[in-house]
């Protein structure tokens, strides 16, 4: 997975959360409804992408759909945490300082600086995994 979700917790307007039933979604449930429902990827790629087979990327679809349907229809929040992923990112080293950092792909768009010395002669070192259990 390429990023965590940008928010971690819904619920219905107006009422106090103290009122609410909360269901949870996994981090990889989330991620299986990120790659099939938002960017529409079939199950073969959704499931390349994630690391598991087919059949379990589709037990992880549904799970999430059912989770959010259950939210949705009878009121409840919907939290997002937990579950076992691996977090993507890529590593840069500066030629000005030498340091090597990380770096999330979603922000790789942006003109990177060295968190050490601030110059912007970065280049990609390596593509790497981290772990994301949570």
């Amino acid at each position: 997975m390429e990023s965590l979700p940008p928010v971690t917790y819904y619920k219905p307007a107006g009422i106090p959360l103290r009122e609410l039933d909360e269901v949870k979604l996994t981090v990889e449930e989330f991620e299986a409804l990120r790659l099939k429902d938002l960017e529409g990827l079939e199950q073969i790629e959704c499931a390349e992408k994630m690391g598991v087979a087919r059949t379990t990327f589709q037990r992880v679809l549904y799970a999430a759909r059912e989770k959010i349907a259950e939210a949705l229809v009878n009121g409840k929040a919907l939290r997002i945490e937990g579950g076992e992923y691996i977090l993507y990112t890529e590593s840069y080293r500066c030629s000005t300082c030498g340091r090597e950092f990380a770096v999330q792909p979603e922000k790789k768009g942006r003109k990177l600086c060295c968190p050490g010395c601030g110059k912007k002669s970065v280049q990609r070192a390596h593509f790497q995994r981290g772990s994301g259990v949570r």
